[in-house]
């Protein structure tokens, strides 16, 4: 059995990948953005789950949560969901934290990044991004940031199995109860790569889309565009990724 941090599972595709893995036997640590969110986890807790209670738009917080983390046994895999669509917190949250979090968190060998068909929309340069969030922020650029960071990862830790899922547009709280696409599959593939042992998830530097590999946006395995990505993150978190 695995040891998984599922960010951002206080509902939704995080909530459902958290669940299906502790049911399955999996040791999981879940995640909320503050105490009253976290009291929505209380079932799972109740069921064995680790909780980690933390603001992805605190830098500060991120790093004292992972070094809370770093205390405890290594996890096996983290499964990188939390995300908001709009506003000031779209950047801190979408690329910074799991950024901060891939940077300092030792051990994992599976790294599970959410992205979105979004991500197509993303604009391929770093210029007068507003990393700290004062302003609204583009949901499309995040999730190309964060579609890079996942191929980067795969490229620069070759002992990591790095991937990133486009869950589909499903009706989350963020995607609408009007979306079109399947909830169930759309967590499906994370824990398929989080803790799979068929030889298609034993693979890097994939973007899947209910677990068949696609071809992302051109910039994602651009290694300039890459390089280019980690050293805005580095100079404005001042964290290396190592």
């Amino acid at each position: 059995m695995s040891r998984i941090l599922v960010t951002g599972s206080a509902d939704g595709l995080g909530r459902a990948a958290a669940d299906a893995l502790l049911s399955a036997g999996h040791e999981v640590v879940v995640h909320a953005r503050n105490p009253a969110r976290a009291a929505g986890l209380r079932a799972l807790v109740d069921h064995g789950a680790g909780l980690m209670v933390c603001d992805f738009t605190e830098r500060d917080a991120v790093r004292r949560s992972a070094a809370e983390l770093n205390d405890a046994p290594p996890f096996d895999a983290v499964i990188h969901n939390a995300g908001v669509w709009s506003g000031p917190a779209v950047m801190p949250v979408n690329i910074i934290a799991p950024y901060l979090l891939t940077a300092l968190l030792r051990g994992p060998r599976r790294l599970v990044y959410l992205s979105s068909g979004s991500h197509f929309g993303g604009r391929d340069s770093t210029a007068r991004v507003d990393w700290q969030g004062r302003s609204a922020g583009s949901y499309a650029d995040s999730k190309l940031y964060v579609t890079t960071l996942m191929a980067a990862v795969a490229r620069l830790r070759p002992g990591v199995l790095s991937n990133a899922v486009d869950p589909g547009w499903v009706p989350t709280k963020m995607g609408g109860p009007s979306a079109p696409d399947d909830l169930e599959l759309g967590h499906r593939t994370q824990e398929w790569l989080a803790v799979s042992d068929e030889p298609e998830a034993l693979t890097s530097g994939g973007y899947w889309y209910h677990r068949e590999r696609r071809q992302p946006h051109r910039a994602v395995h651009d290694v300039g565009f890459q390089d280019r990505l980690l050293r805005a993150l580095v100079e404005e978190t001042g964290t290396e990724l190592g």
